[in-house]
């Protein structure tokens, strides 16, 4: 006859250890999408970088010598002038970045969602909660994830400071970690955390809370069923949302990140977020805080498979389910 204990041990490891194995399948499938989106990272970050007002300061002519170009041409341009396998340079940290976010954020959703908020008389979980509980979640995996967030953004302009004929900073991925953090100390590997947690917990909002107001909305008034489609169209319209609340914070964060420093690791550009949203919006114009919106929101969607779906309960609820409280 077995014990306890036997059937414990004998039982499946996502039984045994659930929080462990959601982190690792999310991470297995970050690992995924990071490597099928990458290059629309690279493209979104070279847009947001690119023609800097800041730089006149410093009398860097790189301003005026790099054209802002859009999506398809900038990202055609990389392959022209560095090669096609330069759309994947930075992926190594990127893929660090999303396993730890991405796992830190579900963990922290798991926890808030069972231990902290709780759910609901009815056994639903409502949809303030899963708002609140997104947003904190994924404050905490973002600045978890910000010194590879970090590594991430320099590396990908790495490509574009050799065509200007500037000296590489780093030779590869620990070499970046170990520089950024002789130079910086630990302080040095959270520059830009402010704006990076501010991108998060704005992104965790819209997110969330379009994607259960048009699911509950389509559900409802339309023909359509609790099924793929539904989640798609849903996920379109939370992502566009997502985009447009987060990529202001996107933009201030990868200049932040990617400007240069003094020998004490401060920036030379930018005394803080708002120091550069300000620098920004009058050098370059209001619409600057919008450079790289089209690969961001294109991106967002992969983003939406491998984070969002894991984390939000989804239970299927009928047209006469009217009440809110039945969100999932």
């Amino acid at each position: 006859m077995s014990t306890p204990e036997d059937e414990e041990r004998l039982s499946p490891l996502a039984q045994r250890w659930p929080r462990a194995s959601k982190f690792l399948l999310s991470g297995c499938a970050a690992t995924v999408a990071e490597l099928a989106t990458f290059p629309l990272d690279l493209t979104k970050t070279r847009l947001q970088i690119q023609g800097e007002a800041a730089l006149a300061r410093l009398g860097d002519g790189a301003r005026e010598s790099a054209p802002y170009r859009g999506m398809v041409r900038t990202a055609l341009g990389i392959v022209q002038e560095e090669g096609f396998l330069k759309l994947w340079q930075g992926v190594t940290p990127a893929i660090y970045r999303h396993i730890v976010y991405s796992g830190g954020r579900m963990v922290t959703y798991e926890h808030l969602r069972e231990v902290v908020f709780g759910k609901s008389e009815d056994k639903h979980y409502p949809l303030w909660k899963s708002v609140i509980g997104g947003m904190m979640a994924g404050v905490v995996g973002q600045f978890l994830a910000n010194p590879t967030d970090l590594v991430k953004v320099q590396m990908q302009m790495e490509g574009k400071r050799k065509l200007e004929g500037k000296p590489l900073r780093f030779r590869g991925v620990h070499h970046a970690f170990a520089k950024i953090l002789a130079e910086g100390g630990i302080r040095g590997l959270w520059a830009g955390w402010v704006p990076n947690i501010q991108r998060a917990a704005l992104v965790n909002m819209g997110d969330l809370t379009t994607y259960d107001t048009v699911k509950h909305y389509l559900v409802l008034n339309t023909p359509l069923e609790d099924n793929i489609m539904t989640h798609g169209l849903s996920s379109l319209c939370s992502g566009l949302v997502a985009s447009i609340l987060g990529t202001p914070a996107d933009v201030i964060k990868s200049r932040i990140m990617n400007q240069p420093r003094d020998k004490q690791g401060r920036g030379l550009l930018y005394k803080s977020s708002t120091d550069c949203l300000i620098q920004a919006v009058q050098g370059e114009g209001f619409m600057s805080l919008y450079k790289g919106f089209l690969p961001s929101w294109l991106r967002m969607q992969s983003d939406w498979i491998t984070q969002v779906l894991p984390m939000r309960p989804s239970p299927v609820f009928s047209k006469e389910e009217s009440n809110p409280d039945h969100l999932p």
